[in-house]
């Protein structure tokens, strides 16, 4: 069954209604002044990548495919229409939300912007200290040569442009001025840099809290310094952003490595999509930084307050104002590890699974320490997406090589924007004798596994971690994500002939449980919700829930529409991009999609069929998007363990309760946050989460402190 095309929702609208509810959460009064402001940085992060990934796309699409429609039936100039008005109605959003609610907020609390062309005498001083002893030294103009090429600008780095004009001469200069040529005297222009060296945010004195100004700010008051002999027009900060939808064409790289090289090399030479400028700069300048961008009118925005609002994130982290943050939520200790016993013995004992960042990612990396330190592990087979800066397990990893270990790492060199840390990792696990595949040709590598082979006195005994997250301890903390640890044989086999398939580049056979893209996965959810259709078809039970980062592949929708349309009842929890229409009539009417916007970003997959009874529970690492299920390996895992089973039903029932950070989606792609009724208990579905890992430790600990433990004597030989 074919559906029209008004049965989708935009991909790009769907991206940028996800981003208005991060808004929203910034505008949101319940929220702390500092976690607000946090939101509002997020949301500004977010539209940066937008026009680096799909603004960028769009573009080129339009130029070389500019028939060719999206589900919805627009063509790429018609999409990038629409979503330029959308976007033009967030940047009012948010420059409203800062200008007008956080700040003035954040002012009342001692926590103040100082704009110096109205400062006190005493902040103007203070800041003319800062320029002449830590910036005037440090940066350095960039004249604009028109005869020479135009300056390379750094893509989303910021820039003060000067419009200059030459002094009049004094007499004794006059003579000499007459010699230089006539355009030495035009008006002309030059940039000034500010680069990360220097924070964007310059301290000043302060009476009862934190004041601080712009660098940008601080460089224009003084700009003059620069330009002794030149008056300035004016001085207006601005920045650019690259096309970075940019990807290699395997097909002529012979050396991955080499190839994602030139891929970076490209992303910062690219074309300009987007400039922003302070609102107040003068045609003059703005026509200049256009024509010499090759920017149509339409990719000018006018900003009318600080550029980049995503630098606004490292105010987040200022010293002191607890009264304006989260409390703090540190990450708790499962009671299913205990400290005495090994991870191996623990994980023999039982199937488990750890709920991030609520329960503390320590065990996953310890794990890991554990078999490169232990004498009976023989191979350490990991993969591994995305890692943090100083990566433990990636010191791991090597101590195991260097142990003589057999160490596999599968690095994905194509992690967009981690390009390059994955090619610094993969180059020093080579070194330290890791064998070391750059994924496969063609494909991303997004699976979340690690698998333990230990010798045993019963034998070979392999031990499994799956994840919906990526290896990285510092977004652990961040992001909401599941572990599954394992020694099930049938899904150890299973793991092994996964990653076999991959490091020896060759056709995978059929698994026992698990499923896995780009071959068989998309196959297998299919009929899993075709399953549910049948039987609700032939007057059963019929029940699908689902957590998902994002639901965009039009043959998954058309499934569970037909689905719908059958009479089963589908739940989905959808953070992010949502193609679907929920709750239209004859369609999806049986169909509800509620997105969580809270504290911790929303990363898990979690999916549930009720199958007539024998109820079937998954992780998964893959989103629904064509993409993930027909461009990269992804894996489906089988939760068949009943207590793991029962607490992942319970987390997804949580999210389905939420009433205070939960949004439904409404038939026409709209959102609205759930409210609860009068006689309905606020719910809120972190905090929940959070204070279930509390109790199940206080729970342990008062458990051993009613158990009764005799000293026994001391044995004697």
């Amino acid at each position: 069954m074919n559906f029209p095309q008004t049965a989708f929702v935009n991909r790009e609208l769907s991206w940028l209604e996800f981003d208005q509810r991060v808004l929203d959460q910034a505008m949101y009064d319940l929220v702390p002044l500092l976690e607000r402001l946090k939101f509002l940085a997020i949301t500004a992060s977010n539209l940066d990548e937008f026009f680096m990934v799909r603004v960028g796309g769009l573009r080129v699409q339009r130029e070389r495919q500019p028939d060719l429609t999206d589900p919805t039936g627009k063509t790429p100039a018609e999409q990038l229409a629409a979503i330029y008005d959308r976007i033009d109605q967030m940047i009012h959003g948010q420059y409203k939300c800062f200008l007008e609610q956080i700040e003035p907020n954040l002012k009342s609390e001692g926590f103040e912007r100082i704009t110096l062309s109205s400062a006190s005498a005493m902040h103007q001083a203070a800041a003319r200290r800062v320029f002449d002893e830590e910036i005037f030294p440090v940066i350095s103009p960039i004249a604009v040569d028109p005869s020479a090429p135009f300056p390379l600008l750094v893509n989303l780095g910021l820039y003060l442009c000067v419009h200059l004009a030459a002094r009049a001469p004094t007499e004794s200069e006059e003579e000499e001025m007459l010699e230089q040529e006539e355009h030495c005297r035009a008006p002309h222009f030059a940039f000034i840099p500010l680069g990360k060296a220097i924070s964007r945010f310059v301290t000043l004195p302060s009476e009862k809290g934190f004041a601080y100004a712009l660098l940008d700010d601080v460089v224009a008051e003084f700009v003059e310094q620069f330009f002794p002999s030149d008056t300035v027009l004016e001085c207006k900060p601005f920045r650019i952003t690259r096309n970075s939808d940019i990807n290699l064409q395997e097909d002529n790289a012979s050396d991955l490595m080499e190839g994602m090289e030139r891929v970076l090399h490209e992303r910062r030479t690219a074309n300009s999509v987007r400039l922003d400028i302070a609102e107040n700069a003068s045609d003059s300048i703005i026509d200049f930084l256009r024509e010499a961008l090759q920017l149509e009118p339409r990719d000018v925005f006018l900003i009318p307050g600080p550029i980049d609002l995503s630098s606004m994130m490292s105010l987040t982290g200022m010293q002191g104002f607890a009264a304006l943050r989260d409390s703090a939520w540190p990450p708790q200790e499962s009671p299913l590890i205990e400290p005495s016993k090994s991870m191996f013995e623990t994980i023999a004992e039982r199937d488990f699974i750890l709920c991030h960042p609520y329960e503390s990612f320590e065990p996953v990396v310890r794990f890991i320490e554990e078999a490169a330190n232990d004498p009976d592990v023989l191979a350490i087979k990991q993969v591994l997406y995305r890692t943090s800066r100083k990566s433990p397990i990636v010191a791991a990893l090597k101590l195991a090589a260097d142990r003589g270990k057999y160490v596999t790492a599968i690095v994905e060199l194509k992690a967009r924007f981690d390009e390059a840390r994955n090619i610094e990792w993969a180059r020093e696990l080579e070194e330290a004798g890791v064998h070391v595949i750059y994924g496969i040709r063609g494909l991303k590598t997004h699976a979340k596994i690690c698998i333990i082979v230990r010798r045993e006195p019963q034998g070979i005994q392999r031990y499994c971690h799956f994840g919906t997250g990526n290896y990285n301890e510092a977004t652990a903390r961040m992001y909401s994500d599941i572990s599954y640890f394992t020694c099930n044989e049938e899904l150890g086999a299973d793991a092994t002939s996964f990653m076999n398939a991959i490091t020896a580049f060759s056709q995978p056979q059929s698994y026992r449980r698990i499923e896995a893209a780009p071959i068989g996965l998309r196959k297998r959810l299919l009929g899993l919700i075709e399953s549910e259709t049948q039987r609700k078809k032939q007057g059963q039970k019929a029940y699908i829930a689902a957590k998902l980062n994002s639901l965009v592949d039009p043959e998954m929708i058309g499934a569970l529409y037909r689905a719908s349309q059958a009479g089963v009842q589908i739940k989905l929890n959808i953070r992010g991009i949502c193609c679907l229409r929920a709750g239209v009539p004859g369609l999806s009417e049986n169909i509800t999609v509620v997105s969580i916007i809270d504290r911790f970003l929303e990363h898990a997959r979690v999916l549930y069929f009720y199958h007539g009874g024998d109820e079937k529970v998954f992780l998964s690492s893959a989103d629904w998007m064509p993409r993930n299920l027909d461009r990269r390996i992804e894996l489906l895992v089988p939760i068949e363990d009943l207590a793991s089973r029962r607490r992942l039903l319970e987390v997804l029932d949580t999210y389905f309760r939420d009433n205070q950070n939960a949004w439904r989606l409404n038939s026409d792609g709209t959102y609205e946050r759930i409210q609860p009724t009068s006689t309905q208990a606020k719910v809120r579905a972190q905090r929940v989460l959070y204070q279930a890992a509390v109790d199940a430790v206080q729970s342990a600990e008062q458990a051993r402190r009613n158990t009764f433990q005799p000293h026994e004597a001391a044995k004697t030989s």
